[in-house]
């Protein structure tokens, strides 16, 4: 009966051992668990690729075409991507620090094109045709005789002329920020494509 005591109080105390053990690898397990959920919650994801635009480099450039550059770059990169200026490049008709975007047309123009646009600007001076101020001329000081065009509409003008190239007609005007049907209706006798 003694040993019979004995052995059960051992059995007892063998399984109060096991169950302790157990609850405490179990703690540890699931304080592991959380520790290493919290460290996947927290880390950066260094996996991210980084964002791209796709720019139409074309006009006087060596290989013209469809160039897919990292975000943050520049006309001067797009430019390097198409092999650089062609030798009948107006290069200083572009803004080489200004930055890309997504879609955008990046055109360089001919020594001859430009000769003729500044010609052109030159020998009209402020009137265009009838007394109306030349889009595709006409420089920032020019287009701010415009009614209601001030230095940043006019920027903004010579931008989209640098980028897109000529404006077909006047409608065109309108691509331009902050510049609607309210305003084209104002300017449209102000202003020629001829």
């Amino acid at each position: 009966m003694k040993k019979n005591i004995i052995g059960i109080i051992l059995i007892s105390v063998l399984v109060c051992f096991l169950c302790a053990c157990t609850k405490e690898e179990s703690v540890y397990l699931e304080s592991e668990r959380d520790i290493s959920e919290t460290t996947e919650e927290t880390m950066p994801d260094t996996n991210t690729e980084p964002a791209f635009c796709c720019v139409y480099v074309c006009g006087a450039v060596r290989n013209p075409g469809i160039y897919e550059l990292k975000e943050g770059a520049r006309i001067w990169d797009a430019l390097k991507a198409a092999g650089g200026f062609a030798e009948d490049a107006a290069d200083t008709a572009c803004n080489l620090a200004e930055y890309v975007t997504d879609a955008q047309k990046v055109y360089v123009p001919t020594i001859e094109e430009a000769g003729a646009l500044l010609e052109t600007a030159e020998s009209e001076g402020l009137p265009g045709e009838a007394g109306k101020v030349n889009l595709n001329t006409a420089t920032s000081a020019q287009l701010m005789e415009i009614p209601g065009i001030g230095r940043s509409k006019a920027d903004s003008i010579l931008a989209y002329r640098s980028e897109h190239g000529r404006f077909e007609k006047i409608e065109d005007i309108m691509n331009i920020t902050g510049i609607k049907e309210g305003i084209f209706e104002k300017i449209k006798d102000s202003i020629t494509v001829d």
